[in-house]
């Protein structure tokens, strides 16, 4: 029999690409991680230099600095383009903002530096989140986006009453605004428990909107953070969001883009590629929370993969289309997927972060945009304010000692 020479050509390509991984493998003193049950070697990634990403990071700060509102918020309206998604007028703006705002306050909170300039943005945008945060509600009943504003707010929350440790007055004031972040998010919470951004079955009072894996986990990791610092959330609110984002768990650790797709698990955007931007989400929220079999190799598997798999994200990063992109992915789920990854980090040993916080350094810093932001997906006028903050947010977790 003859073999066709595209066939054997092919045989030798599979041949080499093997023989290189087993060497790859067998490399002495080579960091692994396992990975379906097999060790792995972790892609040798040079550091950046604590130079390199203090500088990449101020260039990012002082781009917030520069595009902030001047009444103290980021992001609008504006820029709007053929195609926009759903986002009725006036709520699904002020969700945007509330939510956009309040991750750039949280980012310069934690990397800005103590001068004039970063001082007097962070306390414009204080005044501004206490002043509006009060009165974000849902847009309409099956536009449910003031979920994302209530969750970072949050964050943005318990850092400034980390910054307000010398007032007592305004930390009574930032504690009561906690907890009716916490009331909103049971009034907006999924009948099933968890949260969803849209309620396109019946738009009742309490949603029946689907519970959304990552919505759940990003509330899980505000509500954590809140914890921390003593202010403890519902206890069967968390319970429920938790319970929710165990039943989209695939026994892989990918989880299910919402519960609606229950009886579809195979579907692409819910395999590992498809679930890339929110396993890291989903996973250290569920660790925050104690969840005992998100184990550390759990939390390096999913963070190789961010890095080796990178391009079902990146292919996605900058796409009009929602979900357009292989695996249905979007563009805004890039800088997401690595700041929740960059949490991910934070929860290993301190002594097996490094090779981690080098690969998602190198990311951060080969996509910062000249003028110093970072963008995945163009969001009217949201998506470079909160895709910078997102990568600050990364970055701060990436130094060597966090």
């Amino acid at each position: 029999m003859i073999v066709p020479y595209n066939r054997i050509r092919s045989f030798w390509a599979v041949a080499a690409t093997l023989i290189t991984l087993v060497a790859a493998e067998s490399s002495p003193g080579q960091q692994t991680v396992m990975v379906n049950g097999q060790s792995r070697p972790l892609p040798e990634v040079e550091p950046a230099t604590a130079e390199q990403l203090q500088a990449s990071i101020d260039r990012g700060v002082q781009f917030l600095i520069e595009d902030q509102n001047p009444n103290g918020s980021w992001g609008s309206a504006t820029k709007t383009k053929g195609l926009n998604i759903y986002a009725p007028v006036p709520g699904a703006h002020h969700a945007f903002r509330a939510g956009t705002t309040s991750l750039c306050l949280a980012a310069l909170l934690e990397v800005g530096a103590d001068d004039t300039a970063t001082r007097s943005a962070i306390d414009r945008a204080e005044v501004w989140l206490l002043e509006h945060l009060p009165k974000l509600r849902r847009a309409t009943g099956d536009a449910i986006y003031n979920v994302w504003g209530h969750a970072y707010s949050i964050q943005a929350l318990t850092r400034l009453h980390g910054r307000r440790a010398d007032d007592p007055e305004k930390r009574a004031q930032i504690e009561t605004l906690i907890r009716s972040q916490f009331d909103m998010l049971q009034r907006y919470e999924s009948v099933d428990g968890g949260w969803g951004y849209y309620d396109f079955r019946y738009q009742s009072n309490q949603p029946t909107a689907s519970s959304i894996s990552f919505v759940g986990g990003t509330v899980l990791v505000a509500l954590a953070e809140a914890r921390d610092i003593g202010i403890e959330p519902p206890q069967r609110m968390v319970d429920r969001a938790i319970a929710a984002i165990n039943r989209q768990q695939l026994p892989d650790f990918s989880y299910l883009y919402g519960e609606y797709l229950k009886d579809r698990p195979a579907r692409e955007i819910n395999r590992p590629g498809g679930s890339l931007g929110r396993s890291q989400c989903c996973n250290g929220a569920l660790r925050l929370w104690g969840d005992e079999t998100i184990t550390d190799d759990v939390l390096k598997t999913w963070l190789y993969r961010l890095y080796v798999r990178n391009g079902w994200l990146d292919i996605g990063r900058k796409r009009p289309i929602p979900h357009e992109s292989w695996m249905q992915v979007a563009g805004y789920f890039y800088f997401f997927g690595h700041y929740y990854g960059a949490v991910c980090v934070a929860q290993l040993p301190p002594d097996q972060r490094l090779p981690y916080q080098a690969m998602l350094t190198k990311l951060m810093l080969d996509r910062q945009e000249p003028n110093g932001c970072w963008w995945d997906y163009p969001l009217y006028d949201y998506h470079r304010p909160y895709g910078t903050a997102f990568a600050l947010l990364t970055l701060n977790r990436c130094r060597s000692e966090p």
